[in-house]
């Protein structure tokens, strides 16, 4: 068929395979297609030899590439699948390919076209394929390119927007009506605020489903979140959402929808799935059974809290958490490999990926190195050149309990606390506040003062700036992350300020929050240790966290998600919108997921430190793992600057 042949718009029943060379009409993309954070969309796929389109059965037709062979090449399914690499490099990459592949999508004011993330089309098959797909469409709505890395978007940048109409990911990811950040089901009490105030205002329980625009850091535990405005899903509220596997979701006008059903103060079904969310009311519980993890209890390796030395971070194994708590540790363990290296780090690469025997062959192109290179040897040059681990001091278990036993005071509110806990008292937040007081307040003895002094003269001296964080045993757990309740203290210079910074991390274990989220999860505060990190403060451009998973796509193991800001504080706390990005460790590449309240987007040498950074991270997750999958995703906080990257923290990040 002819590019001016168009037939009239028909239906297309669901079990029709493809619509070919006809127009799609917007009620046939519906019948085709399938849905994706609220949006219909189908599968395009132009051939360029006989000049046709088609558009796919989603539901028939899960991959591009099996129905090209099947449907149009005559070749079995199992072989497409077997030779698939050869297969997506004719799609994706061929500069003479036969086929252009996309997906169109349908939004409330316009169509969107774009190609899959890993394509390299250049700009004269941007045009051409945005402009055949044009003719084939329903001319109610205008057909927007979607540039689907951020190769096209600098592609795309360069042609003039009346040539190509255009829209950006970013773009669309700011008005996205709907944005799944954990799965699942919960019931509960739904609670509606439309200030912070009335959040602090009130008093919430285990039952309750809260919706605002932006949850605050401070949540109790509860049953489910909905965010009324656009958030990030690796701030700290929604890391521990998915900590406590409770349902999570931005979902825009969700306050507006509540006030219109009725629902605040009511009982609900609260569901969030890859499609959408949706609340069913329903009556209230005679008694309701508490939720799944109210049940668990959280187990901690026994701590080992008699005198141990105050260590440079470099000393340190991961093995050494029950002395020093998780964080120190695995800083430590982060130095080892960087100094050793790891037969570990090709892990999650030699994890057969059917039809795939493996992904070394994709590491290979990542780190431009032949197949047949010594990949290992590779990878560490990568972290050699590109990675580091600022330099600090772990202190031990042991230097807070000789603190907190060289004040009666301290031990006497100490005693009170236990008792209230055991009790189930009234007291127990002004007790916490008072401990965490004298905490503060109390004298540092002249002992414990010298050795701090004394291994911050010999480990790190001529540091101008410090960065004095928690290391917990009760942390980073499994069902227990507890992300963001203990403090870390930034921009600290004199020593002086050291000492009430180390006083006020240890103070942080009492806190009102992180002892009501230890005890809802069966912690003892008799178990419960805090070890310190005391690090040089390196000057970098921007910062983040890096999760090595697709926290909105579990089942994508090719993309890794990265949130950027000018000041890392910023990321974790929720305070600002990060920058947001996906990056492929397999095929490469990336692509801006949003600009959060930036004005305009890194640069692309900044793309490549991001690249660098998503590729480090997926080594170190094999290092990291706990098991011989090498699937279990790591949580890193990092610092760059033009030449390094710096990681100041690396956790398991809970799925």
């Amino acid at each position: 068929m002819s590019l001016t042949s168009v037939v009239a718009p028909s239906p297309a029943p669901r079990n029709v395979a493809a619509l070919i060379g006809e127009r799609l009409s917007l009620s046939a993309l519906h019948q085709l297609g399938g849905t994706l954070g609220g949006y219909s969309f189908v599968k395009v796929v132009v051939d360029r030899e006989n000049a046709v389109i088609h558009f796919l059965n989603d539901a028939r037709h899960s991959f591009h590439a099996i129905y090209i062979g099947e449907e149009i090449l005559g070749v079995p399914e199992e072989r497409v699948r077997a030779e698939i690499d050869s297969y997506n490099q004719d799609f994706y990459h061929g500069p003479d390919r036969r086929f252009l592949l996309g997906i169109l999508a349908r939004h409330p004011q316009m169509l969107s076209l774009e190609t899959v993330e890993v394509d390299t089309m250049p700009a004269e098959l941007i045009r051409e394929f945005h402009a055949f797909v044009a003719r084939y469409v329903d001319p109610a709505l205008p057909l927007l390119f979607k540039p689907a890395n951020q190769l096209q978007e600098r592609i795309v940048r360069e042609i003039p927007p009346g040539e190509l109409p255009r829209v950006f990911a970013h773009e669309l990811f700011s008005t996205a009506p709907f944005v799944a950040l954990n799965p699942g089901t919960a019931t509960g009490r739904l609670r509606a605020f439309r200030t912070e105030a009335e959040y602090r205002a009130a008093t919430l329980d285990w039952s309750d489903i809260i919706v605002m625009d932006r949850v605050p850091d401070d949540i109790p535990r509860l049953s489910g979140i909905v965010n009324a405005r656009h958030t990030t899903p690796l701030s700290h509220t929604n890391v521990l959402a998915t900590g406590w596997q409770i349902p999570n979701a931005v979902q825009l006008g969700a306050l507006a929808d509540i006030e219109r059903r009725g629902l605040d103060g009511k009982w609900v079904e609260y569901t969030v799935d890859t499609q959408a969310l949706t609340l069913r009311e329903i009556d209230e519980p005679a008694s309701a059974a508490p939720p799944s993890w109210y049940a668990q209890r959280v187990t901690l390796e026994e701590p080992e809290s008699e005198r141990s030395p105050i260590v440079n971070l470099a000393r340190l194994r991961a093995a050494d958490r029950y002395r020093y708590g998780t964080k120190a540790a695995n800083l430590g363990e982060l130095h080892h490999v960087l100094a050793h290296g790891s037969q570990r780090l090709l892990g999650f690469y030699q994890v057969p990926r059917p039809p795939r025997e493996n992904l070394l062959p994709y590491l290979a192109r990542l780190l431009d190195v032949p197949a047949d290179a010594d990949l290992h040897a590779a990878a560490r040059r990568l972290l050699d050149d590109h990675v580091r681990v600022p330099r600090g001091i772990a202190l031990p278990f042991s230097l807070q309990r000789r603190f907190l036993e060289s004040s009666p005071r301290i031990q006497q509110a100490i005693g009170k606390l236990k008792m209230a806990l055991e009790l189930d008292a009234r007291e127990i937040e002004p007790l916490c506040v008072e401990l965490q007081s004298l905490i503060r307040s109390a004298r540092m003895p002249g002992a414990l003062a010298g050795e701090i002094d004394s291994a911050l003269v010999s480990q790190l001296a001529g540091v101008q700036t410090f960065v004095v964080r928690s290391s917990s045993n009760a942390e980073d757990l499994a069902g227990f992350s507890a992300a963001g309740i203990y403090e870390s203290l930034n921009h600290v210079t004199t020593a002086e300020r050291i000492f009430a910074s180390v006083k006020e991390v240890w103070a942080s274990l009492v806190s009102v929050r992180s002892v009501r989220l230890r005890r809802q999860a069966g912690i003892s505060l008799d178990e419960c240790y805090m070890g310190v990190v005391i690090q040089e403060q390196v000057a970098a451009d921007f910062g983040g966290v890096l999760v090595t998973t697709n926290p909105m796509n579990r089942a994508d193991f090719r993309t890794v998600y990265v949130n950027v800001s000018p000041h890392v504080t910023d990321v974790v706390d929720g305070s600002a919108l990060p920058m947001q990005y996906l990056y492929s460790t397999v095929e490469g590449g990336g692509r801006t997921v949003s600009l959060g309240d930036a004005a305009a987007d890194l640069d692309e040498a900044a793309h490549a430190q991001l690249q660098r950074l998503a590729i480090a991270g997926r080594l170190l997750q094999g290092h990291f793992s706990p098991d011989y999958t090498f699937g279990s995703p790591v949580d890193v906080e990092w610092l760059a600057d033009g030449d390094h990257l710096h990681l100041v923290q690396l956790r398991p990040y809970s799925v």
